[in-house]
């Protein structure tokens, strides 16, 4: 009898250490995992849309949006543009159905601030991209990032899906207010998934 109790608290013992090891290697596979998953980027979110030409311009553009962990970046290839300096405005509704960009509605301002330059102490539109350059061969190219920005997120003061991309006739002066007086809107294409 004594023979049988020895041997199964041999057999008991060694079962727990083979549990215990097993359950130390688990756990090791388990981080090695988390470890990865936390490497790894998430997948990016895009949009990619066309502009139209408004006002009887020949401005036209590709757009691309893209989200990659928090940060969005727009990049605008536009042409057809007269030379110098232009103005390009997120606005509020993907609505570019008027002759003259008009129904794509103000300037997006979800956070109700005063015009000006992005980032600017004294406030900013959400749409307040800027100016960018265009070469005596009518392009031009925006590249912005921000994480004030998000593609479908739930936050209204940062979702540009549903909004409009505007691109103006001429400079944002970038105090005058609600819209920086950049002229005419040559180009509209609509932020829609």
């Amino acid at each position: 009898m004594k023979k049988l109790s020895l041997g199964l608290m041999a057999f008991s013992l060694l079962a727990f250490v083979a549990c215990k090891d097993a359950a130390k290697k688990t756990e090791e596979v388990v981080d090695t995992v988390v470890e990865e998953v936390e490497e790894v980027e998430i997948a990016p979110q895009a949009i990619a849309f066309s502009l139209e030409s408004k006002s009887e311009s020949t401005a036209t553009g590709k757009i691309q949006f893209t989200e990659v962990n928090g940060s969005v970046t727009m990049l605008a290839l536009l042409s057809g543009l007269t030379p110098g300096t232009h103005a390009i405005h997120i606005h509020e509704k993907a609505d570019c159905s008027s002759a003259d960009g008009k129904s794509s509605g103000g300037h997006w301002n979800p956070t109700f601030k005063p015009h000006g330059a992005w980032g600017a102490d004294t406030g900013y539109h959400k749409g307040d991209i800027g100016n960018f350059e265009v070469g005596e061969d009518g392009t031009g190219t925006v590249n912005f990032s921000t994480n004030e920005w998000c593609l479908g997120c739930d936050d209204e003061t940062k979702n540009v899906i549903g909004k409009a991309i505007i691109v103006h006739q001429g400079t944002d002066d970038l105090t005058s207010q609600p819209s920086g007086a950049a002229g005419a809107r040559v180009s509209c294409g609509g932020i829609i998934q």
